[in-house]
């Protein structure tokens, strides 16, 4: 950047911008006088995050690009040319630049200290009121575009939580149908030797009862504790491998999963009276396994269905857009099923006192939602891997009352005041906008609720409060 001379028609320069062609020429002789006239070169730097806010930057001619730190790089914000006006305003609030303003072209901009504003006001308020107007402007756009960067960056974790969800199932049905395709094409050589057995009618119903009773107890196997799925295992193997039993490893697997013992083998032995033992084996094995593949699969599309169902009540994709008497609990379920995965990494154990019969609030659903994952997003990412996440809801004195804590190390209390400004973040570069609480508390607001926090060491608190509906 270099501070360059300016021109003795600088003023006109001004009032030929859109912006300025109504203000009379010796009220832009103000500016023109106080300013400084700074060139930039392409891909110089006009502001950098964290720089202190001190200047009103008026784009005289070229072009600049603005670019938001974000966790996976830098994203576009937009690029603005002649005519523009960036930095401080008067009677804005802001103190420092968030984003890079980088030049894409050689550009001319007239900068004004903070320090003049004040005599501004005297000057001309035609001047000020455009300038007021330009903030506006300037606020509205930026608006819209902060809540379209929140809710891509919900619609981000709603991606990342649903493609965790869904790999389990799906992983599971495709497992299953592979074991079950290898079952089926075993079958018609396996079956040759079914066929020529020679079993009664009454030994076949009496080996199906015991086949029928096992598959009554499907799913107990689980309730058994390791060193006891490990002894039952290694019991059905001795007995097979004792009845000289080929694949004794493959059967004894299934076996076990359905609760089956060595007396019920015993039995199945002395019905049969040690006739095709081995084959009568198979055949039990083949209709066990077949069985519990069916299941899986069952249960793995039920598991897909449940998170479908999660997502639509989380996105209120299938509502109108208006607001309603909306479950509590019912949302922090669905954000709880959304953000399933992270907790499952950090090893999150999470509590949960909640009130039954807990009144309805009255809401939009998806924005409630969105408080949710927000709060309970920023709470795992406070806390070490094993930490507890406690939930806890009541009513009193006409609202519902939702709390969230933490056991993470706690918000300092000098920036506690500040956590709900807009852009404000605890979070390293690029992983957080500085959005989320802010956005956050926007909602919680526009729903006549409120919502406080409270931290030390140990435990830090959200407790969001709405009216009954």
């Amino acid at each position: 950047m270099t501070i360059i001379q300016k021109p003795t028609q600088l003023a006109a320069e001004l009032q030929a911008l859109p912006i300025f062609s109504e203000i009379e020429l010796p009220a832009l002789e103000w500016p023109a006088n106080f300013g400084e006239l700074c060139e930039y070169e392409a891909r110089d730097h006009i502001f950098r995050p964290d720089e202190p806010a001190e200047y009103m930057q008026i784009v005289l001619s070229g072009a600049f690009q603005v670019r938001f730190p974000q966790k996976e790089g830098l994203r576009e914000l937009g690029i603005y040319r002649t005519g523009y006006i960036t930095g401080l305003l008067p009677f804005s609030r802001m103190k420092e630049a968030k984003a890079y303003g980088t030049a894409l072209e050689p550009t001319r901009i007239l900068a004004v200290h903070r320090d003049h504003f004040t005599e501004m006001v005297n000057v001309s308020y035609e001047l000020v009121q455009t300038l007021v107007g330009a903030m506006s402007t300037r606020i509205r756009e930026f608006s819209q575009l902060r809540s379209q960067n929140e809710k891509l960056m919900s619609l981000g974790k709603l991606s990342a939580g649903l493609a965790h969800e869904l790999n389990n199932p799906a992983s599971a049905i495709v497992r299953s149908v592979e074991e079950l395709y290898h079952k089926v094409h075993q079958t018609p050589e396996k079956f040759k030797a079914v066929i020529t057995m020679r079993v009664t009618p009454e030994q076949t119903d009496a080996v199906n009862a015991i086949l029928f009773d096992r598959l009554a107890q499907y799913g107990e196997y689980e309730d058994l504790g390791m060193l006891e799925q490990e002894a039952r295992k290694d019991d059905l193997l001795d007995w097979l491998e004792d009845h000289d039993i080929a694949d004794a490893e493959e059967l004894s697997e299934t076996f076990v999963g359905f609760c089956v013992k060595p007396a019920d083998l015993e039995r199945i032995n002395t019905i049969i009276q040690g006739e095709s033992l081995a084959t009568m084996l198979w055949w039990v094995e083949s209709t066990l396994s077949l069985e519990r593949l069916v299941r899986e699969v069952r249960e793995s599309a039920d598991r897909i269905a449940d998170i479908v169902q999660s997502v639509k009540a989380y996105t209120h994709m299938d509502q109108g857009a208006a607001a309603e008497a909306v479950d509590v609990h019912e949302g922090l379920k669905n954000t709880l099923i959304i953000l399933k995965h992270k907790l499952k990494k950090k090893q999150i154990k999470l509590e949960k006192d909640k009130t039954e019969g807990l009144p309805r609030v009255r809401a939009f659903p998806g924005e409630l939602n969105q408080v949710w994952t927000n709060l309970i997003d920023n709470a795992i990412d406070a806390m070490s891997p094993g930490g507890t996440l406690r939930l806890r809801t009541y009513a009193e004195y006409g609202r519902v009352y939702v709390e969230i804590t933490d056991d993470g190390h706690g918000i300092p209390e000098e920036i506690k005041s500040r956590i709900f400004d807009p852009f404000f973040t605890t979070k390293g570069v690029g992983e957080g906008t500085g959005l989320g609480l802010e956005v956050t508390r926007r909602i919680v607001e526009k729903h006549e609720g409120s919502m406080k926090v409270t931290s030390r060491p140990g435990e830090t608190t959200f407790c969001v409060a709405l009216p009954v509906a």
